[in-house]
């Protein structure tokens, strides 16, 4: 399997550059760049839609491409032979919510066999628009190499990326904490000379605290954000791996919900910083050792990238043995995490 990957070298997206890294060694997939700033010109998108690739093409490979948004479809233009060269070609996409975002060139040409997307609420415009095959992959983490539920947290919350104006002050909002009994650590200086390893650095920072701070583009919205569309990303995603509690103002949305679970979220209903100090301090006086393990068991259950990996071999028709060998040592971690007592 040839891996298209679409995803920026940024540390926003490490997460994905590292799941990158993951299906390359156990779909035993072969990893090529996209060339960053190479876009196509609007001959070539009119060629691609005037010269379709026929389903299921003539040749032995396949292809997935794992794309940051739906612009990033156009770069199946630049890989050679694509029309005849794959017998199954696929696209994942990540920030599938960029709907006005997906190119006439792409709903005319039509030239995947099939479409993953994140958004269980994108599946249908672009099952429709596109006339594809799509399934819902939501976000998932590393759950079974770097998840962890740590008894022991030296942290009461923890500050990662983006928050509303009030909280932005690391030590205004320290100072707050204080003064509430609450145990606060500020934005961790990332460590790495790559997103990968930024991202690696960062996990284990996840199971030091009970909680992380993370609020809906709802309510926080980014010029990078979509403006209407609410859903999670990685720091929700991977706290919950590392057993910690996501505390804010959550998404809301069928995806979301179905992701999810009874306590993973804890919703401070303001993005007022001193009225939502008050609830987290109830809620960390409350907090138990066992909500980490909880959480660490429904994300290996419920977000780790080998069920998304399982989900696309099944699509490309393999069983490749890394991905197996891995979904048995997940099967068993849940299976020894769920008999503790």
């Amino acid at each position: 399997m040839l891996i298209v990957n679409c995803i920026p070298e940024e540390t926003g997206w490490g997460p994905v550059q590292h799941m990158i890294v993951l299906a390359a060694k156990l779909l035993e997939g072969e990893v090529v760049a996209a060339h960053p700033s190479k876009l196509p010109s609007a001959t070539r998108k009119t060629l691609s839609i005037l010269h379709r690739r026929s389903k299921r093409g003539s040749g032995h490979e396949s292809c997935l491409m794992i794309c940051a948004g739906p612009a990033d479809l156009l770069r199946v233009l630049d890989i050679a032979g694509w029309r005849q060269r794959f017998g199954f070609l696929a696209a994942w996409i990540i920030d599938s919510f960029w709907l006005d975002h997906i190119s006439i060139a792409t709903r005319w040409s039509r030239p995947f066999d099939h479409i993953f997307v994140t958004g269980l609420e994108d599946v249908h415009y672009w099952n429709r628009v596109t006339q594809t095959p799509i399934t819902w992959l939501p976000w998932g983490s590393d759950v079974l190499r770097l998840g962890c539920s740590t008894p022991e947290r030296e942290w009461d919350v923890l500050r990662v990326g983006r928050q509303p104006p009030e909280w932005e002050d690391d030590i205004a909002t320290s100072a707050a904490a204080q003064l509430r009994g609450l145990r606060y650590r500020g934005r961790p200086s990332y460590a790495g000379k790559s997103p990968v390893q930024n991202y690696e650095f960062l996990m284990p920072i996840y199971g030091t605290s009970k909680h992380v701070w993370a609020f809906s583009n709802r309510v926080n919205p980014e010029r990078y954000t979509h403006p209407t569309r609410e859903y999670v990303t990685a720091r929700w995603v991977d706290a919950l791996a590392c057993g910690a509690t996501v505390a804010g103002i959550p998404p809301r949305g069928p995806g979301v919900d179905q992701l999810l679970w009874p306590g993973a979220l804890l919703d401070l209903g303001t993005i007022r910083r001193d009225a939502g100090l008050d609830a987290l301090a109830l809620a960390s006086n409350a907090w138990r050792p066992e909500s980490a393990v909880k959480n660490n068991i429904m994300a290996l259950r419920k977000l780790d990238w080998r069920w998304r990996l399982k989900s696309i071999a099944d699509v490309f028709g393999i069983s490749p043995q890394p991905l197996t060998g891995e979904l048995t040592l997940l099967k068993q971690r849940i299976a020894a995490a769920s008999s503790l007592p």
